[in-house]
């Protein structure tokens, strides 16, 4: 696994939001910092647990995802919210866990 993020919740407006309406958030570029601090605001529509609405989660790219789910508790599904980016969380010590499968030949994104 490599590290790739810490998503913190909030429900603060914060300096460059980045709204992405297809998922029900709005975000910070994780990558304006070397520590990959990203601040999200979930929508009233957002269709997350509330454990992902309100704890911080760590993001970490793995090369498998199906397999790094094996034996999980996982508390959204694999989806795929771009081309080429497969994401699912799960729950470890009663915190949310993102687990993220780049495939950078697709994805056009800077993940």
């Amino acid at each position: 696994m490599k590290f790739n993020h810490i998503g913190i919740p909030t429900t603060d407006d914060f300096d460059g939001e980045i709204v992405l309406k297809h998922l029900g958030m709005t975000v910070s570029d994780h990558k304006n910092n070397p520590f990959g601090i990203q601040w999200q605001r979930y929508h009233d529509n957002a269709p997350y647990p509330d454990l992902v609405k309100t704890v911080p989660h760590v993001a970490f790219e793995v090369d498998n995802l199906a397999e790094a789910l094996k034996g999980m508790t996982v508390i959204i599904e694999p989806n795929s919210p771009i081309d080429g980016l497969l994401v699912a969380f799960i729950e470890v010590n009663g915190a949310p866990v993102e687990l993220m499968e780049i495939d950078r030949a697709i994805c056009k994104e800077d993940i």
